[in-house]
């Protein structure tokens, strides 16, 4: 192995569209364009070098609104780390950075048809998250 992690998994752990009603749903259909998403990446050590990742995506409206839909993925990777990988800072960087960018094009797409299956079939991520830019943001 002579990268510093490998994927051994990835798999959708849990999944959530909730629009209360008919009137919410025509609501939310108009003003989703404001709708905004937030990321959140936590992880688990397992045994013989292996981490559980999960990267949390929230797709929702921040403002005050009584009619709103809500979505949440939590995106589950497997990794397994390179028994030369001991720096903590290293293995930061595998898991806020690495993996995310290698796992985030699946996890989008599982997101975009969660929200296109619940009724929302034009909406499309114009910006793509740069996870290096974030992870060095996080240090600065």
């Amino acid at each position: 192995m002579t990268e510093k992690f490998k994927i051994l998994g990835k798999y959708i752990k849990d999944l959530s569209s909730e629009t209360p009603d008919a009137e919410t749903y025509i609501y939310v259909r108009d003003k989703i364009s404001k709708y905004q998403l937030d990321i959140d990446i936590n992880s688990k050590a397992l045994k013989n070098k292996m981490i559980e990742i999960n990267t949390t995506c929230k797709f929702q409206d921040k403002n005050e609104n009584k009619k709103k839909s809500y979505f949440e993925i939590i995106y589950s990777t497997i990794v397994k780390i390179n028994d030369e990988i001991k720096d903590k800072k290293e293995l930061e960087k595998i898991i806020l950075c690495d993996a995310q960018i290698e796992i985030y094009p699946s996890l989008e797409k599982a997101l975009l048809d969660l929200l296109h299956n619940s009724g929302y079939p034009g909406i499309k991520f114009e910006k793509k998250i740069d996870f290096e830019a974030l992870y060095k943001q996080r240090f600065n």
